[in-house]
């Protein structure tokens, strides 16, 4: 089973995997913003790649920029591998691939997290070469608010 790159006719399969895995781990889920972040990246190439092994993973990496690494950097968002296709590889080919998009793209660095308790996901990931480090990923949410531009009044 290969990945290939997700069109907007996959997105159906897409938000079932994306439910499947933010209900693993207990993650809120509203499937009306997860299509439309969805259908954003699969239609955007400059904000990354989405990536479908038909109806059994998918894998989403985004892009950005980073001074300390030196130009353009990118994160593993979202890896997720269905329980019934797990241990055939898929997991390591996701990182593989990760990989190679983020060469053709000129990324220099690529991040990525993992919950602490998940040893399965960290040996894969140790095994491919990423590593703990001593910082700790901070997260602040917000909604977006238009500036007075975006609203036509500048």
């Amino acid at each position: 089973m290969t990945f290939r790159r997700a069109t907007p006719d996959d997105l159906p399969s897409l938000i079932a995997m994306q439910r499947s895995f933010y209900s693993d781990e207990g993650y809120p889920f509203d499937e009306t913003t997860a299509a439309e972040a969805m259908r954003a990246l699969i239609s955007d190439a400059s904000l990354g790649r989405v990536m479908i092994a038909e109806d059994a993973a998918y894998l989403v990496v985004t892009f950005g920029y980073s001074l300390e690494f030196g130009g353009r950097d990118a994160f593993v968002d979202e890896l997720y591998v269905l329980p019934a296709a797990r241990g055939r590889g898929l997991g390591t080919a996701a990182l593989a691939l990760a990989e190679e998009l983020c060469r053709e793209a000129g990324v220099r660095a690529l991040h990525l997290e993992v919950e602490f308790e998940n040893r399965e996901a960290k040996r894969l990931y140790a095994r491919s070469g990423y590593y703990e480090h001593t910082r700790h990923l901070m997260t602040k949410r917000f909604s977006p608010v238009p500036s007075p531009r975006a609203r036509g009044e500048g």
